[in-house]
């Protein structure tokens, strides 16, 4: 995963995922050219669901100690530098003279003592690699001390350029030069929000989908029966469909499988050839004349066939009962609402009625929130102009992840990539400049809420004292609190976008609304 260098990202986290990471935050080790190795360090980052994490610029404090080499920069790009790091042997050859005893002392070599092994033997079976490890140690120590002293807006860290290591030669010490690019932050113009034009799509909570929402909680709760013949639209019906011709006669090696269908899934003229027939009798449908198109292509899949494939449509089966269905409705009384809402004292259907009315509005209320949310996200990834180090971050595409990419495999995700690394630049600067923060007490708060969620609506009688210890653990879950705390930050953030334009609302149906949502990675 790519690490991009940002002041915030000691301060906060934010991101998706459902599936979000830790937050760890990975930096060069001590040899930059020939080894990388790995500090895990917990951090929260304002990136918003991105997959882009800011490294802190704390991390490129190593060594503030005075070295005699030198760093370089030139402009080789737009937003693209050149850093060449020089290393004279007055920096380096002080510390391989001192590893080099070092070694003497603690090699454990057949035939000498500890600590009376030759410097010569040790210089010739160990000094080129520690020549060469010194060097770069130079190196890195020069690079960052420069870049902790420069402060340059940079994304990541430096990607070092080619070198050839063959040319250190531990007999003719001498001083060394060694490249890297860096790829810098663009100055930018966050988009005006006051000229967004953005609606406020509402779904009004109708008495139709709370009789909807009743009659499915007492299907659910109700008690299968099996009656002799079809009666209702809500019969369950056990069919053989086996392929046939439309008069009937089976086709040899065609399909036949057992479904469970529901009445009022087929046409209305095919509910009347169903209407007071009992088990083994058959009727022969068309497929697409038995079937709406929206249900059409659910079946064609559970015969075997493409969802899409018309030909298939234009089959002919036999369905044959082989057993009726009808689910009993449970009875509205106090029992019943009890088992529905434990928590709450429902007493009448009335009262039922209300209480899952509010639970719709509560529901499409978020709904409507959630789509204003990725109109402001889109208005503000689009409407905002950003230029970017292409090249330095094509080749930070190539060489960031466990796997090295082909350059037209990272040709290829750039475009998404660019889009997820202006909203993390866009998110870090609006959360700094808002002085967005999210306290242990709300993070606690939102855990708490979690569990309730969690456990729904069972009743978790009055002592819950259990819940503060169950928080406690959860606390110190670095992964949990990050999670959290990307949520409740991601929600401050969009809290006060919203508070900044004006959306005009709309009348939509559920169906219109669910349709606009957008898969997108704020």
């Amino acid at each position: 995963m790519p690490y991009f260098c940002s002041p915030l990202a000691d301060v906060a986290k934010l991101a998706d995922a459902p599936d979000l990471g830790s937050g760890a935050v990975r930096h060069v080790g001590s040899t930059p050219i020939i080894r990388t190795t790995n500090t895990e360090q917990g951090t929260r980052n304002p990136e918003l669901r991105s997959s882009i994490l800011l490294v802190p610029c704390s991390i490129l404090k190593k060594d503030k100690t005075h070295i005699m080499a030198t760093v370089v920069r030139e402009t080789i790009g737009q937003l693209h530098d050149k850093l060449t790091v020089k290393v004279s042997k007055e920096d380096y050859l002080p510390s391989f003279e001192k590893k080099l005893k070092d070694y003497s002392k603690t090699a454990n070599i057949p035939g000498f003592r500890k600590g009376m092994v030759p410097a010569g033997m040790i210089k010739k079976m160990y000094g080129s690699s520690i020549f060469t490890d010194e060097i770069l140690k130079s190196v890195e120590k020069e690079l960052y001390t420069w870049l902790n002293k420069e402060r340059p807006e940079i994304f990541g860290q430096p990607l070092p350029l080619a070198s050839d290591l063959q040319n250190m030669d531990i007999n003719n010490p001498a001083d060394y030069e060694f490249g890297f690019e860096i790829g810098l932050k663009p100055d930018y113009t966050l988009a005006d929000l006051s000229k967004a034009k953005l609606t406020l799509h509402k779904v009004e909570a109708t008495d139709a989908m709370v009789d909807e929402e009743i009659s499915r909680m007492q299907i659910k709760g109700g008690k299968m029966t099996e009656p002799e013949t079809v009666t209702n639209d809500e019969n369950v019906l056990n069919l053989l469909f086996t392929e046939a011709d439309k008069d009937g006669t089976i086709v040899e090696g065609g399909v036949s499988k057992e479904n469970s269908v529901i009445l009022k899934y087929f046409t209305s003229a095919v509910q009347k050839k169903f209407t007071g027939k009992k088990v083994g009798d058959v009727i022969t449908v068309q497929l697409s004349k038995a079937f709406e198109e929206d249900k059409l292509a659910m079946f064609l899949q559970d015969l075997g066939f493409d969802k899409d494939d018309k030909e298939a449509g234009k089959k002919y089966f036999n369905l044959e009962i082989v057993k009726v269905g009808l689910v009993e409705k449970r009875e509205l009384n106090e029992e019943f609402f009890k088992e529905i809402y434990p928590a709450k004292e429902i007493k009448t259907t009335e009262e039922l009625k209300a209480a899952i009315k509010e639970e719709i509005e509560a529901y499409w209320q978020s709904q409507s929130r959630n789509q204003l949310q990725d109109q402001i996200y889109h208005y503000l990834v689009d409407e905002t102009k950003m230029e970017f180090p292409a090249d330095f971050l094509k080749r930070w595409l190539q060489t960031s992840g466990e796997k090295e990419k082909t350059a037209e495999q990272a040709e290829s995700e750039f475009p998404g990539f660019s889009n997820q690394l202006k909203w993390t630049l866009i998110s870090d600067k609006l959360v700094n400049e808002q002085k967005l923060e999210v306290s242990n007490e709300e993070l606690r708060e939102y855990m708490k809420v979690e569990i309730m969620r969690y456990f729904g609506t069972m009743n978790l009688g009055d002592d819950t004292s259990w819940i503060e210890s169950y928080i406690d653990r959860m606390m110190k879950d670095e992964k949990q609190v990050d999670a959290s705390y990307r949520r409740l930050i991601t929600d401050k953030l969009f809290n006060w976008l919203e508070g900044q334009v004006k959306a005009r609302e709309k009348m939509v149906t559920p169906e219109e609304l669910t349709a606009m949502q957008h898969h997108h990675h704020h």
